[in-house]
């Protein structure tokens, strides 16, 4: 039997109820600490140094107070993996060991073409390995091994080589039943302008591109013709994958990342894998694109602490500079690999050998002493204007540091090193530092939420003696079934009057999106009044509400009749005026 839409929610509900919605957020948000009822941490969507992001257990829901983002486990991992619905949905019963209903009906056309997606991208995977293996295939092994991958590395990196004909990994989907509107869409068979279709990669050694949670989504493939003109291609962008948002091999590398706090980062797939038989582990590469803040905060989930490793030569030392403002923008603690003889490191751990690597890793300086190395290859050190000029452009990237008193020894080190007055340099920072709170001050914003809404709210969720004594004068007050959250108050009052069991879950449930939002963004805030439903003082507070709004509510009503009776005198009408008057003075 299949599940129907209505099955299925009501299976995510059940799935919901049963999964540890701060255990599944840990796995992204590590160092997690506990404050009563929520736990708190730095924000996966976005830059902060202060935590702002929580997450109620009781209330299986998680909210950041600086960026907004919200929702409960399935909205978690929909957004942080980039996941439809039903694909979060399944991942979740997955690694829980609850077994999924049938939900092919469920599933939405994106959802269904996603799916397809991946199995391509695993048929693919599948058949390129089988190329490697196969017996015309020894000169490509060859030269691997030429280039230092062994056996095992090409096992465990899943490394394979499509055909030359450009034809045969199309032959081979359409057998297994796949459309053209499922091939094309993924990126491995393009289309001609006459409208046949073909093998977008064609005699290159492929390396598979997993997401962080280990599907295969994308490829990239290095030429084995010299004559080719393109080295390295990657897969295009699809459904399942965006080249901003990926980190090659931070799949593999993110266990040993959260283990050695410290991720090492490099530019090229050969480069990843010299680096791993190295012994390095935790190292990632971009795939074919400049670094991204999505890429940044990927590897930031799994350790704050960078080692940089980008190639020797002017353009990796472009991109090394590039991409060390993008770190610092997002609190990464960014030290610098460096490595003599111009050698990247596949290179160089095929020259120098496994233990020398892992020494350059473990030796790598602070990124400051590597960007005065260039500036002053940059600028006239000979000249005091010269010398100047190199600290003001190092200053930016030094006053990120979070601690004063380092930042004050870096600042005090690098003045001697470039040969510029330290007490100079610390007016220098006293300008910067005033500056940037001037900035930085902005006009206080007013909250949406009433206070009332803030003391009712978490009240009448929590508290049945608290329901039963105020519904009832509440239901009376009309701004309640006018204002922001008209529809809330509805809803709670109607689950009442049914006898449904109220909480904060079953009546979210029920809400709208945007409702929903209004819902956790008031009873969820670490600030709102407690109810203290055992001793009796949040019902004392509900009441004092209830009180303050039904005084709201007659004066509201004083100042309409004003106006009205103001009104029937302009125009004549006395009777009505003078009944006005009498209702006034009830």
């Amino acid at each position: 039997m299949k599940l129907s839409p209505r099955g299925a929610m009501d299976f995510a509900q059940d799935l919901k109820s049963q999964i540890d919605i701060v255990r599944v957020i840990s796995d992204y948000v590590p160092r997690l600490r506990r404050f009563g009822n929520r736990y708190s941490g730095l924000c996966p969507f976005h830059n902060e140094k202060t935590p702002s992001f929580s997450i109620y257990a009781e209330h299986q829901f998680y909210k950041c107070y600086g960026c907004d983002a919200k929702g409960d486990v399935f909205n978690f991992v929909m957004t942080i993996e980039g996941l439809t619905f039903w694909e979060a949905l399944k991942k979740l019963a997955e690694q829980h060991g609850i077994p999924l209903p049938k939900q092919s009906q469920a599933s939405d056309d994106k959802t269904r073409l996603r799916a397809a997606l991946y199995e391509i991208h695993e048929i693919a995977a599948a058949h390129f390995q089988a190329n490697l293996g196969a017996n015309n295939a020894a000169p490509v092994r060859a030269y691997l091994k030429q280039r230092g991958v062994t056996q095992d590395s090409a096992e465990q990196f899943q490394l394979g080589l499509s055909d030359k004909t450009g034809r045969t990994l199309l032959r081979l989907l359409e057998q297994r039943g796949f459309k053209p509107d499922q091939m094309v869409p993924s990126g491995l068979i393009g289309r001609g302008e006459d409208g046949s279709l073909y093998d977008r990669f064609r005699n290159r050694v492929m390396f598979p591109i997993h997401s962080e949670s280990g599907k295969i989504i994308a490829f990239g493939g290095r030429a084995l013709d010299p004559e080719d003109k393109a080295k390295y291609i990657n897969s295009i962008e699809t459904e399942i994958y965006k080249k901003g948002s990926v980190l090659y091999n931070l799949n593999r590398a993110k266990l040993a990342a959260s283990k050695q706090d410290r991720i090492v980062l490099v530019e090229g797939y050969m480069d990843v894998i010299g680096a791993a038989q190295a012994g390095v582990t935790e190292v990632v590469a971009s795939c074919g694109t400049a670094l991204t803040t999505e890429q940044i905060r990927a590897m930031k989930r799994h350790s704050q602490n960078l080692h940089l490793n980008f190639d020797p030569d002017a353009a990796g030392a472009k991109a090394s500079e590039r991409s060390i403002s993008l770190l610092l923008d997002e609190n990464m603690h960014v030290r610098m690999v460096e490595l003599e003889g111009g050698l990247d490191p596949d290179e160089f751990c095929k020259e120098h050998g496994a233990d020398v690597y892992r020494a350059r890793v473990a030796g790598a300086k602070d990124y400051f002493y590597w960007l005065a190395d260039r500036a002053r290859a940059r600028y006239n050190m000979r000249e005091p204007q010269g010398r100047i000029e190199v600290f003001q452009f190092l200053l930016p990237a030094i006053q990120t540091l979070n601690d004063k008193l380092k930042r004050a020894a870096v600042a005090s080190d690098l003045a001697s090193y470039l040969g510029v007055d330290s007490g100079s340099v610390l007016e220098q920072f006293r300008k910067m530092a005033a500056d940037r709170v001037e900035r930085n001050i902005a006009p206080a914003q007013a909250d949406p939420a009433k206070a009332t809404d803030r003391i009712l709210l978490p009240l009448l969720l929590s508290n049945a003696d608290a329901r039963g004594e105020l519904i009832g004068g509440l239901r009376e007050i009309a701004a309640l079934q006018q204002g922001p959250t008209a529809k809330i108050y509805a809803t709670l009052m109607a689950m009442h009057e049914a006898g449904d069991p109220i909480g904060f879950n079953s009546v979210h449930e029920r809400l709208a999106p945007e409702d929903q939002e209004r819902l956790a963004s008031i009873v969820l805030d670490p600030a709102a009044v407690p109810d203290s439903g055992e001793d009796g003082a949040g019902l004392e507070n509900g009441r004092a509400c209830l009180n303050a709004l039904l005084r709201d509510e007659r004066e509201a009503r004083r100042r309409e009749l004003k106006v009205r009776i103001r009104q029937a005198e302009r125009e004549g009408r006395m009777q009505d005026a003078l009944r006005l008057m009498s209702e006034l003075g009830e």
